[in-house]
């Protein structure tokens, strides 16, 4: 029988779950960022996503500061991993696009860190399997939530 919501340690839930994200996060970032550190893949991701993007869009979206998206960038352009086109109206804005190396080194983390995964939850099973596909459901929503 579900628990209600009343009887519920939000706040103890809330400590377990950022836990055991963050040491998913830990491991999967273990699993290989193709050579690229999970803040440039960060990046990387909100460009593919949001873009094309200008600087200031990208540090907005990646809440981090101006100097720091300076860097980000810098080392995404070194690694070919994003282009920088000048805006044709406006000189002075420059606009982030992901190159097909980046897609392809997108991918390609995408795809060790689905195999990772999908490889532990072929251990549960279905009523787990259900479990998580509604938790799933449930962080996306809290992280849209944020987002607004």
């Amino acid at each position: 029988m579900p628990t209600s919501p009343t009887t519920i340690d939000v706040a103890g839930l809330a400590s377990q779950l950022r836990l055991s994200v963050f040491r998913l996060a830990r491991k999967l970032r273990r699993e290989g960022g193709a050579g690229v550190t999970p803040t440039l893949l960060a990046a990387l991701s909100t460009i593919e996503r949001h873009g094309p993007l200008t600087p200031g869009a990208l540090a907005q979206h990646e809440q981090i500061k101006k100097p720091t998206c300076t860097r980000v960038i810098a080392d995404l352009l070194e690694k070919g991993l994003i282009e920088r086109t000048v805006d044709p109206l406006d000189g002075r804005v420059a606009w982030m696009q992901v190159t097909p190396l980046g897609r392809k080194t997108l991918h390609r983390v995408r795809s060790r860190h689905n195999e990772y995964l999908a490889k532990r939850m072929k251990r549960l099973g279905p009523d787990e399997l259900e479990t998580l596909e509604l938790a799933a459901q449930i962080l996306e929503r809290l992280t849209e939530e944020e987002d607004r």
